[in-house]
């Protein structure tokens, strides 16, 4: 298999958890009765983004992996004969949360976990008050469709994650998001900052040779302190080609199911022309590992 037929899962998400998980499901089945084989939800799909606050009471939200959530998408996996990667705010101990995504075969099990690794501490994305660091390492996941090197949100920002799935051996990258707009934010600041978002990952493509998914989420979701206040989610799910060429891209502010159709061997063909891999200089990337180079 060289084409590999891609779902994108871009949602708007309330507060109905259950809702908003049977939304998720019914646009997995119309992925795969349009022929995917890899659907990709958006970062934390099952509810809103809660992050906005610090509120300890919301980590009563988080579950188990196994849990609710991948169980019942486990379920549709196997039923469907479709892989789901989903995003859950994970329990994984008492005190102790990952922002993690997990992949789920065909039959159902889990083919593997991806805990995130960047966390960010901005307003309105005060993820650091709920998510411990990943401690899984920038490891792609073995599937039937391919090896994933799924990624999360922020974490799309950094080369050397892109790059460390790549050079473990990963077929495409894929990064479920949860990205937007302050919608206090002249128009002009919006743009930048989404065209920024387009471009580092597009730029990940070029640099591995490697095609690259990222899934948002879209509409407003209200600050939980102020209804008033809040994030706009721009949408612009978008899949690119190992060449940075854009191969599809979402609507900023609607709910849509995304197909595109990824050539995996395409990776070999462009990498032969430009070697970046080959002619990395390995020997003197030494100060990469220190903070800053005073």
């Amino acid at each position: 298999m060289t084409m590999l037929k891609i779902a994108m899962i871009q949602q708007a998400c309330g507060t109905d958890r259950s809702a908003n998980l049977a939304k998720s499901s019914e646009m997995v089945r119309r992925a795969a009765l349009s022929g995917a084989r890899l659907a990709v939800l958006q970062e934390l799909h099952p509810g809103p983004y809660f992050c906005q606050v610090e509120d300890p009471a919301l980590f009563d939200l988080a579950e188990t992996i196994p849990g609710e959530s991948s169980r019942a998408l486990a379920e549709l996996a196997r039923e469907l004969g479709i892989v789901i990667v989903a995003s859950i705010f994970e329990r994984r101990a008492p005190g102790l949360y990952h922002n993690t995504a997990v992949v789920l075969e065909t039959d159902g099990t889990i083919a593997g976990t991806y805990r995130k690794m960047h966390i960010p501490d901005d307003p309105g994305f005060y993820e650091k008050f709920y998510f411990t660091p990943g401690d899984l390492g920038f490891t792609p996941i073995a599937t039937s469709v391919g090896t994933l090197g799924v990624l999360v949100c922020w974490d799309q920002w950094y080369p050397e994650a892109a790059r460390l799935m790549a050079l473990a051996g990963a077929d495409l990258l894929l990064y479920p998001t949860a990205i937007g707009w302050d919608p206090a934010d002249s128009l002009e600041e919006q743009e930048r900052q989404r065209t920024a978002w387009i471009t580092v990952q597009r730029g990940h493509a070029v640099a591995n040779g490697l095609p690259v998914v990222a899934v948002n989420r879209v509409g407003f979701e209200p600050s939980g302190t102020d209804p008033e206040h809040g994030i706009r989610f721009w949408g612009s799910s978008f899949a690119a080609g190992p060449q940075g060429e854009f191969l599809v891209e979402a609507s900023r502010t609607e709910e849509e199911v995304v197909l595109v159709d990824v050539d995996l061997k395409r990776s070999e063909t462009v990498r032969r022309i430009w070697p970046f891999l080959r002619d990395r200089r390995i020997d003197a990337y030494g100060e990469i590992l220190k903070r800053y180079r005073d």
